[in-house]
C-alpha cells in the first residue's frame, strides 16, 4: 500500500510547492493586480467561464450529465445552453451584469441555466432550493434578478406568496401544466431535451467578458439578519478550478513519483450535494465541463442508491459531506456492490473524524480519502489534505493551495506566530469581492483583500491547518450552515419562552445536530413537541432542533451578559447521549 512506504515523504512540502509552481511548471504563478492589490495567480488558468464553455464542444458525444434514466451529452448541453442564452438576451433583455436566478433541484437543466447566464456576462444567482418561499423571494429581491429559472416545487412556493413578493419573470422547468399556469416553460423557449441535439450549433452572444467581471452571487447565511450574497468573479472561479487539481500533483511529488498524466478515459463523479452550493457548482460542475467528466446526479441522497450508481456508472469519485461517506461505507449494501472503480472519496463542509480517512484507507488499499477547507467567500477550496499527508495528519484540513495565502490573527487583527490559536484569514485570487448590496457586512468580513473566516484554528510549522472552533455563531449539520440567531429569534417569538440558545450536539454521521436550550416563563407547562410545532412553519426542516432542553432557571451568562454556550453545549450533549 502506498501509504505504508517508509521513505515517505521523499520530498519536503516546501520543495514540492517550489517544484510545482516554478516557471514552466503546471502550477506556475504570476503576480497580477486585482482591485489595486497584488495577487498571486495561476499563469495557465482559464480566463473566464465562457472560454471553458466554448472548449467543451470538443467533448462532443461524451455524456456530461446523468440523471436517473436521462443522459445529456456535452454537445446537447452546449446547444441547449447557447439557445437559452440567446433567448435570455433577446426575449428577456438580459445584459452583461444582469442577474439570472436559478432555483431547482439538481436537474440536468440546472447547468444549462447556469452556463446560459454566465457565458453572456450575466451574473448567475443560485438560490437555496431547500429554502422557504420567503427565502426564495428574498433572494430574488436582494439580487435584483430580472428573470428566474425554477422547477415545479420552487414555482409552487413562489406562487404561494403575494404577487408583489414574486413578481420576477419566471421560466419553469419540469413543471406540470396545473402548477405552471401561465408561466413560460423552458421547453417553450428551447424545445424538449429530445430535440437539444437538433438545435443550432452557434455560440452565444459575445459580451466581451473580462476575468474580473462578476459571475456569481451565492448566498451564505449571516449570523444576524438575512443571508448575504457572496459576489464572485470569473477569476475567482478559474483560480478554484486550478486549486482543486493540486492535491493529486502534490501527493505524487511528495512520494517521489512523476506527475500523473491526464486520464485517457472519461472520469465519472457522483454528486450528492446541491449545485447551489459552492462545492457542487464551482468544484464539481464547472471542472467537469472543463475536463470532460461525467457527473451523475441524485434526486435525493440515499446511500444504497449511491452504491447502485457507483456500480452502474463506474464512478471514480464522490464529493460530499463526511456524513454521506460514513453512510456509504456502513451501508448493508456496501459489501455486495462493485465499488472497484472508486479512486477516492473526498468530503468537506463539516467536521470529519480522523477515523474516517483510516477506514477509507483500510477498505480501499492504495487509495485515500480527501478533505479540505473552503467557504463560499473563497470560491470553494483554500486548503486541501489528501493521500499520505492525510493519513499522517488525519485531524488537519491540510495546508494552503498555491492560490491562497493564510494567516492566523488575534481579536485585533494582528498576525500571530506559528502554533498560536486565533482566527483564520485568507487572501488570494479566489477570494470574492464582497457581499452583494451589503457594504456593512463586506467591511466587517473583508480587509485589504483578506477574508476573515470566523473560524478558530492553529497552523503548524509546515502550514497544516487545524480547525478548533467557530467564532461565528453557527453549527454545521451534514454540510449545511445553520446560523443560531435565526432559530433563536424564532424561539423567542413564542410567548412562553424568555431565553433561548442554540448549540450543536455532536453526531458522528451528520457532524452536528441542532439542539435548543430554552427558559420557559414561570407558571407555564412547555414541552418539546410544542416548541417544535412553533418552529415548524418558521424554519426549513433541517434547522429544527432534535432535542429541546426546557428550563425554568436563567441560562448561564458571562459577566458581559453573553450566554455561555460552551457550557450549554456540554450539558445538552450529555443529556442527548444519556440512555432512555
Amino acid at each position: 500500500m502506498t501509504g505504508e512506504r517508509r521513505d515517505w515523504p521523499a520530498v519536503s512540502l516546501d520543495e514540492t510547492y517550489r517544484i510545482l509552481t516554478a516557471p514552466g511548471a503546471p502550477f506556475e504563478m504570476e503576480t497580477i493586480s486585482v482591485a489595486g492589490r497584488p495577487v498571486r495567480a495561476y499563469k495557465r488558468a482559464h480566463r473566464d467561464l465562457r472560454s471553458i464553455f466554448e472548449a467543451s464542444k470538443a467533448w462532443g458525444e461524451r455524456t456530461f450529465i446523468v440523471f436517473e434514466n436521462e443522459r445529456l451529452s456535452f454537445r446537447e448541453h452546449y446547444r441547449a445552453a447557447s439557445a437559452l442564452a440567446w433567448r435570455l438576451a433577446d426575449d428577456y433583455g438580459v445584459k452583461k451584469g444582469d442577474r439570472v436566478a436559478i432555483a431547482m433541484r439538481n436537474f440536468p437543466e440546472w447547468p444549462i441555466a447556469f452556463w446560459a447566464a454566465t457565458v453572456i456576462g450575466a451574473i448567475a444567482v443560485p438560490l437555496n432550493a431547500w429554502g422557504t418561499a420567503d427565502d426564495l423571494a428574498y433572494g430574488l429581491r436582494d439580487s435584483g434578478a430580472i428573470v428566474a429559472i425554477v422547477d415545479g416545487e420552487r414555482l409552487a412556493r413562489l406562487k404561494s406568496l403575494p404577487s408583489d413578493d414574486s413578481s420576477v419573470p419566471l421560466i419553469a422547468v419540469r413543471t406540470s401544466p396545473g402548477i405552471r399556469g401561465e408561466t413560460i416553460a423552458l421547453e417553450d423557449l428551447i424545445g424538449p431535451p429530445s430535440h437539444y441535439d437538433a438545435l443550432p450549433d452557434r455560440p452565444p452572444p459575445d459580451r466581451n467578458i473580462q476575468p474580473d467581471d462578476d459571475a456569481t452571487i451565492l448566498y451564505t447565511s449571516g449570523t444576524t439578519g438575512r443571508s448575504k450574497g457572496a459576489l464572485g468573479t470569473h477569476r475567482n472561479i478559474m483560480c478554484n478550478l486550478v486549486n482543486i487539481t493540486f492535491t493529486g500533483a502534490r501527493a505524487a511529488i511528495r512520494r517521489g513519483d512523476p506527475l500523473p498524466a491526464p486520464p485517457d478515459v472519461q472520469k465519472a463523479v457522483l454528486l450528492p450535494v446541491p449545485f447551489f452550493h459552492v462545492t457542487g457548482c464551482h468544484s464539481i460542475m464547472i471542472p467537469a465541463l472543463a475536463n470532460g467528466s461525467k457527473v451523475v446526479l441524485m434526486y435525493k441522497w440515499n446511500a444504497e442508491t449511491a452504491l447502485e450508481l457507483i456500480e452502474r456508472e463506474r464512478i471514480n469519485g464522490m464529493s460530499g459531506v463526511p456524513s454521506m461517506t460514513w453512510q456509504l461505507l456502513e451501508s448493508p449494501d456496501f459489501e455486495r456492490r462493485d465499488v472497484s472503480s472508486l479512486e477516492g472519496l473526498s468530503y468537506g463542509g463539516a467536521a470529519a473524524s480522523p477515523e474516517l480517512t483510516r477506514k477509507i484507507a483500510a477498505l480501499f488499499p492504495g487509495k485515500f480519502g480527501g478533505t479540505g477547507y473552503g467557504a463560499t467567500e473563497t470560491s470553494s477550496v483554500s486548503t486541501s489534505n489528501g493521500a499520505e499527508d492525510y493519513l499522517a495528519r488525519p485531524d488537519s484540513v491540510g495546508p494552503a493551495v498555491p492560490g491562497c495565502d493564510l494567516r492566523v490573527i488575534d481579536d485585533a487583527g494582528n498576525p500571530l506566530p506559528v502554533g498560536a490559536i486565533g482566527e483564520l484569514e485568507i487572501y488570494g485570487a479566489n477570494v470574492v469581492k464582497g457581499y452583494w448590496n451589503n457594504p456593512q457586512a463586506t467591511a466587517a468580513a473583508f480587509r485589504d483583500g483578506w477574508y476573515r473566516t470566523g473560524d478558530i484554528v492553529r497552523m503548524d510549522a509546515e502550514g497544516f491547518v487545524y480547525l478548533l472552533d467557530r467564532a461565528k455563531d453557527m453549527l454545521i449539520r451534514g454540510g449545511e450552515n445553520i446560523y443560531c440567531s435565526e432559530i433563536e429569534d424564532a424561539l423567542l417569538a413564542h410567548p412562553d419562552i424568555l431565553e433561548a440558545a442554540i448549540v450543536g450536539i455532536p453526531d458522528r454521521v451528520l457532524g452536528e445536530l441542532v439542539g435548543a436550550v430554552v427558559r420557559a416563563r414561570a407558571g407555564t407547562r412547555l414541552i418539546q413537541e410544542q416548541v417544535i410545532e412553533h418552529l415548524r412553519p418558521r424554519l426549513a426542516a433541517f434547522k429544527l432542533p432534535v432535542h429541546v432542553d426546557i428550563r425554568i432557571e436563567e441560562l448561564p451568562r458571562t459577566a458581559s451578559g453573553k450566554i455561555v454556550k460552551r457550557q450549554l453545549r456540554e450539558e445538552l450533549a450529555a443529556k442527548a447521549s444519556a440512555p432512555g
